[in-house]
């Protein structure tokens, strides 16, 4: 006679795609963020894996963007802009893409993101302000502020055990 072993439904978490190593960062480099708790989740079945920006459209490399003259939250409600470096308005694909993350969330019950910080898309307490000049700013990026607003608590990879703690609180 076979052991009956319960099934248990773990939580997903939404990462940013370039994290578990996908090559989907903008200069087409991988960064695979080095962590025992991604490595975990990613074995048992939790990461629900994604890129915004790809999600909305934007090819892999890509000319790097950034938010001009606010935040994500601008950006949803339409008061600040994405440029790339050539000065071409990308918008349209970052809005595009944190739907597409949301979507996702939504489907899987996300209540718990990662995301890569610094990221037009993904950062969750820091952007770079929008001239190109490797200055930081507070602010969440375009993704980032769409899934906070929607409910969906925000980490990036340097509060991974933070993330951790909170999806067993879950």
């Amino acid at each position: 006679m076979f052991n009956r072993i319960p099934w248990i439904k773990l939580k997903k978490v939404l990462v940013s795609a370039c994290l578990m190593g996908e090559c989907v960062r903008y200069n087409g480099v991988i960064k695979t963020f080095k962590s025992h708790v991604l490595d975990s989740w990613h074995c048992r079945g939790q990461v629900v894996a994604v890129c915004p920006e790809v999600a909305g459209g934007l090819p892999v490399p890509r000319p790097r963007a950034e938010i001009v003259n606010g935040s994500g939250s601008l950006v949803l409600d339409g008061r600040a802009s994405v440029t790339n470096i050539n000065g071409q308005d990308v918008t349209r694909f970052f809005l595009a893409g944190a739907r597409e993350a949301l979507k996702l969330a939504g489907f899987h019950k996300i209540r718990l993101a990662v995301l890569k910080e610094g990221s037009p898309s993904c950062g969750s307490s820091y952007i770079y302000d929008g001239s190109f000049s490797g200055i930081k700013k507070p602010g969440k990026g375009v993704a980032a502020a769409l899934l906070k607003e929607n409910g969906i608590r925000v980490f990036n990879e340097f509060q991974i055990h933070e993330a951790e703690k909170f999806l067993k609180f879950l």
